[in-house]
């Protein structure tokens, strides 16, 4: 379409005469009922008595001013601006109605004071709403492409409008929703004592276990369980790395397997094959107890069972950083220092060790960050261990039911894990440790130390045989009667969570984890195309793209790394729970939290990808006419296609297995799978819990199998030099 504006100002008008304003639980049914909510916003201000809706129709009058209707095929805006000032006006008064009337009437206590007479009332917003907003958006993003911007591409300017928008609404406005909370009393005023209060909570801060008292706060555990889990993390997964790449160990598929772990694995279950086995009725500590009369201990119910799961959980994620930063030292370096008459210590101690010590920072911040983050673990084994994530949870399921607390104790988690993320992102950009450059550099890497070598043989034997443990529990141990008591296999706890029985009306479902399941895998369906779309647009718009904000953009999209799962839960609850947009309990609440909490997937997938596709091949695009959108659909894509693909798989698998961010979230309509199993094992149904986290560790391999049967092995046809030689060696001629 030539002018795409007059096909925004049409949706503008569909939005505002046809569509439901407002948005209802059962849409169907109030239309077949005529309810008067599910009117358009024209007829709601002209019969309703709802006049600020009339407000709407001032933007696209405006941007109508800016089309030059009497353009041909060829034609552009006569007045750009116009549509600018339009589209911005819509937004904005859509923005300040909706946020100023509520259920019960004005929501800003200086227009209550201007009006006392008035009592306007609305509900939350709907999709003629929701279409208005992107009409306007869509509406500004042409008004300033046919001013010039970004060289008058349409697309790119939509597409950064679009995306920074969604990050304010989902990612901005409900860490604000926190803050504003975090400030208010019980009554709802805004009050700073209150917040000072919570913030300086003895049960916070306080440091009593370090002079004998029964227990610190919550800060102090959550910082001491993430340094401990930061620094055997790392170790663990620098022995595995040394292991894997420098010697010649016939485990390398293993390796590969325990790399996927994290990704496959629900984050509560490593947790629960712990309980089975060092638990007060375990199978460790019944066989001691039997066999060498040490008493049964409730010792895995603390920080040591936290620090346990985690490590098991992270090291997998710090192996996966140590080996790609010793893959990538250079050998010759190595050689040169041996050369030299270096031994393989001195080697390794003055030239291997410096020049990885870069990727140890990043592991051991990595494994801090996600420490702090976790909740599932401490919730299986933290005991009387509280630490900050499991604290936000029960101030907020709690007897309590305390907002306010929730909202301080996730503004004090989040700087935790904020700071440590820029400090991995300024460690990153700090001094230059490059020992790969253009030139070819051959070599082998030097053997390790034998008793570096040694250190981490003792390391990573026992680690490997626990991980092989604790995984032979999770898929075996929901089909036995009593695991580790009665091994006698059984189908019950399999036929409860996903039996299958006939009845009158024929076949149904009738195991208790259908519902969850199937809700589950509906929703990650869902959010799996928006995740990876969004994901990977913003990595094109930062790979490839100059604009004003940029860095304020960047900003904001890192956000999303950093922000814990219970703090982006929290805020969901706190941004969406009233009006203008009421979203609690909804299924599109999930999917909202699901495509925001795990975006950093789609992101990282295309950030990488289009590091090694040159600027030429778009640029060639565009100097033959193409615009951004087809050149981005043609050119960009299908050679990217493995990191689509790739954030795709890894989208719906994150969605399928997160905890932390959705647990807030469900309901009895909407219960998914991973806060279902936590409720069996809560409380001792640890059959139930573990059949169905076996299953779910089926299909998420089943997932990542799409990954090789749909993109196979990225090829880009090149003459190499084994070619060349085989041609010219036909020819008669040498090759130097």
């Amino acid at each position: 379409m030539k002018q795409p504006e007059r096909l925004w100002l049409a949706l503008v008008a569909v939005s505002l005469i046809l569509l439901p304003w407002y948005g209802l639980d059962d849409t169907t049914a109030d239309i077949l009922a005529g309810h008067p909510a599910i009117w358009p916003a024209v007829v709601q201000g002209l019969v309703l008595g709802k006049p600020w809706l009339l407000g709407l129709l001032v933007a696209p009058l405006l941007a109508a001013i800016g089309v030059d209707w009497g353009a041909g095929r060829g034609g552009r805006a006569g007045r750009p601006h116009w549509l600018t000032a339009g589209g911005i006006f819509g937004i904005v008064w859509l923005v300040i109605e909706g946020l100023s009337i509520g259920y019960r009437g004005w929501t800003v206590g200086m227009l209550a004071a201007a009006f006392p007479t008035l009592t306007p009332t609305q509900p939350a917003l709907g999709w003629g709403a929701l279409l208005y907003a992107l009409s306007c958006t869509f509406l500004v993003g042409i008004g300033r492409a046919r001013a010039g911007r970004c060289r008058g591409d349409i697309f790119v300017v939509s597409s950064i409008l679009l995306t920074s928008l969604a990050i304010l609404l989902f990612i901005g406005a409900p860490l604000f929703s926190v803050f504003a909370s975090a400030v208010r009393d019980s009554t709802g005023a805004f009050s700073l004592p209150a917040f000072f209060d919570k913030l300086t909570d003895r049960s916070l801060w306080g440091l009593s276990c370090l002079a004998g008292g029964s227990a610190c706060g919550s800060v102090f555990n959550s910082v001491a369980a993430a340094l401990l889990v930061g620094v055997t993390s790392t170790l663990l997964g620098l022995a595995f790395a040394l292991v894997s790449v420098r010697t010649r160990v016939r485990m390398k598929r293993l390796f590969a397997m325990l790399s996927v772990l994290p990704v496959i694995t629900p984050p509560f279950v490593i947790g629960l094959a712990l309980i089975i086995l060092f638990g007060r009725a375990g199978v460790v500590s019944n066989f001691l107890a039997l066999h060498f009369d040490i008493p049964r201990s409730r010792w895995i119910y603390g920080l040591s069972g936290i620090a346990i799961a985690q490590t098991l959980a992270f090291t997998p994620i710090a192996y996966l950083v140590m080996a790609g930063v010793l893959q990538a030292v250079s050998p010759s370096m190595e050689e040169a220092a041996q050369t030299l008459r270096a031994g393989p210590w001195r080697t390794f101690r003055t030239v291997t060790w410096p020049l990885i010590r870069p990727g140890i920072a990043n592991a051991f911040l990595i494994g801090f960050i996600e420490s702090m983050a976790d909740f599932a673990n401490p919730l299986m084994l933290g005991g009387n261990y509280t630490v900050l994530s499991t604290d936000i949870f029960f101030a907020v399921v709690g007897a309590t039911h305390d907002q306010g607390r929730a909202a301080v104790l996730g503004i004090v988690l989040l700087a935790f894990t904020l700071t440590a993320f820029l400090a991995q992102r300024y460690w990153q950009k700090g001094e230059n440790y490059t020992s790969v450059s253009g030139k070819g550099d051959s070599g082998l890497h030097p053997s390790l130390p034998v008793g570096v070598r040694a250190a981490c043989g003792c390391v990573v034997v026992p680690w490997l045989l626990l991980t092989v443990v604790v995984y032979g529990i999770i898929m075996v141990g929901g089909f036995t009667v009593d695991f580790g008591r009665d091994n006698a296999f059984t189908m019950k706890y399999f036929l409860t969570a996903f039996g299958v029985s006939h009845g009158v009306g024929g076949w149904f479902l009738s195991g208790s984890a259908w519902n969850s399941f199937l809700t589950t895998i509906g929703l990650a369906l869902v959010a799996m195309p928006f995740t990876a779309a969004l994901g990977l647009l913003i990595a094109w718009l930062l790979a490839r793209q100059d604009f004003g904000g940029k860095s304020i953009f960047e900003f904001g999209t890192m956000l999303s790394f950093a922000i814990p799962g219970t703090v982006i839960g929290i805020a969901y609850i706190m941004a969406f729970n009233t009006p203008p947009l009421e979203l609690t309990g909804t299924g599109i609440i999930l999917v909202l939290a699901f495509v925001f909490r795990n975006m950093p997937v789609g992101i990282r997938a295309g950030l990488a990808s289009l590091a090694q596709l040159d600027r030429s091949l778009d640029e060639a695009s565009l100097t033959l006419g193409a615009r951004s959108f087809r050149t981005v659909r043609l050119v960009v894509l299908p050679i990217i296609r493995p990191a689509v693909i790739t954030a795709l798989v890894y989208a719906f698998v994150r969605a399928v297995t997160a905890v932390s961010a959705v647990i807030f979230l469900t309901t009895a309509q909407y219960q998914l799978a991973t806060v279902y199993i936590v409720g069996r094992a809560d409380v001792g149904e640890y059959g139930i819990a573990l059949v169905y986290s076996a299953g779910l560790i089926v299909v998420m391999v089943a997932a990542l199998g799409l990954i090789g049967l749909l993109v196979g092995r990225q090829s880009i046809g090149r003459r190499g030099l084994a070619d060349k030689q085989t041609k010219l060696g036909q020819m008669g001629v040498g090759v130097a």
